[in-house]
């Protein structure tokens, strides 16, 4: 395309055009399989943080739970409560302490994983673009 615009033929004017577009849509598809790479990195981050809550619950309920739930029902024993009342009460204060401790967890990885998070903001803003680019050269 080194020839002056003037001295170009309509053919030559519409196959610039067409080869101009074609290379635009070539750089708009590699800029959102860019995007969408880095999109993707971002939700497997919500997506291990969200599994790490799971398996922090799951793991305080199968483990933790019934250690915690021992130990508090034998201080309240120890302190003159009688035993079926103390172990009902430290069942449920570990249970909500555990609860609300997964509960976060789980809150901050779905947080991650929300619809804004996710857009293609740059593809979208540079198709625009070209559009715009297309319409005022046709």
């Amino acid at each position: 395309m080194a020839k002056s615009s003037d001295d170009r033929s309509l053919s030559e004017l519409v196959s610039g055009l067409v080869s101009d577009i074609s290379g635009l849509f070539r750089k708009e598809i590699t800029l959102a399989k860019t995007e969408a790479s880095e999109k993707m990195a971002h939700a497997l981050t919500g997506i291990e943080t969200f599994a790490a809550g799971l398996v922090l619950a799951i793991c305080a309920v199968g483990v933790l739970l019934a250690a915690l739930v021992n130990g508090l029902t034998a201080f309240l024993v120890a302190q003159g409560m009688r035993e079926t009342n103390a172990d009902a009460l430290s069942s449920v204060v570990v249970g909500v302490v555990v609860a609300l401790i997964a509960w976060g967890l789980i809150m901050r990885g779905l947080g991650a994983l929300r619809g804004n998070n996710l857009k293609f903001d740059r593809t979208s803003a540079s198709l625009q673009q070209d559009a715009k680019i297309i319409k005022d050269r046709t």
